[in-house]
């Protein structure tokens, strides 16, 4: 089992403080979900995992299996065992999806231990077909002409073949009709067991009906103010979160711009 821990975390951006002492402890075979108003922190709290250098930490601690991940640069943050799907996933010209992910894959393997090409077309193939994605879709450019649903179905088939210990999923279901949700809900549930483990921020229910999450946290004013299991997230959704604020004597204020 691998642990990812988060300890009393401090993040500013532009000199504000977002994240305002975070705490949160995440296993592989468990699936957290992160729920939240607007302006709470939770896609700072993402970009803060995986090193974004937009992201100031100020204190507070991230460990991966005891190993500090605040002292990793970006790429060894990712051959540690950290996946990042993006809300809004980049375009790369040049660069072929199947190139990209092969390239990924080796560079989480030992020199001289680089997966074979067929076993790499094999496992591609297999996970394609898997998400319902055309073959085709491998040798075109990186996300360059993709819908918002081809995007996600294609961040979900990095995490599938790159099998990280915990991605973090940053809002994957913005913009997806209700096929292309249970396609890459699918994947996401493929992907359960005890090697991995996921955090997943989402503004709605919908998602959390096609993944049931193990555990269900709201975020507020930069951390993380109540903590429960599926049934939280279905209140959330009958009742908004007034309650919690009224619960907990929150006033009604954000900590930035972003979700």
């Amino acid at each position: 089992m691998s642990t990812l821990v988060i300890k009393d975390l401090h993040v500013a951006i532009d000199g504000k403080e977002i994240l305002k002492g975070l705490n949160l402890t995440i296993n592989t075979n468990e699936i957290h979900a992160v729920m939240g108003p607007n302006g709470t922190g939770k896609s700072t709290l993402a970009s803060a995992i995986m090193g974004h250098p937009k992201y100031e930490v100020t204190s507070g601690s991230i460990e991966l299996d005891g190993a500090d991940v605040l002292e990793m640069a970006v790429d060894e943050r990712a051959q540690a065992g950290l996946f990042l799907a993006m809300q809004y996933p980049s375009e790369i010209t040049g660069v072929t999806n199947a190139d990209f992910l092969r390239s990924a894959i080796n560079s989480r393997r030992e020199e001289g231990d680089e997966i074979s090409l067929m076993k790499f077309i094999r496992e591609l193939d297999s996970k394609m077909e898997f998400l319902e994605m055309d073959l085709d879709m491998a040798q075109r450019y990186l996300n360059e002409g993709f819908s918002g649903g081809e995007k996600k179905r294609n961040e979900i088939l990095q995490l599938m073949m790159l099998k990280p210990k915990f991605a973090i999923l940053d809002e994957i279901d913005s913009g997806l009709d209700i096929d292309a949700l249970k396609v890459v809900s699918k994947g996401i549930n493929e992907m359960r067991g005890e090697g991995f483990g996921s955090l997943v921020i989402t503004h709605y229910q919908r998602l959390l009906n096609y993944i049931t999450p193990d555990h269900v946290h709201v975020m507020m004013q930069g951390r993380v103010v109540k903590s429960g299991g599926p049934e939280l997230a279905q209140k959330l959704e009958a009742q908004g979160y007034d309650w919690i604020k009224v619960e907990l004597g929150i006033e009604d204020e954000t900590v930035g711009q972003e979700a």
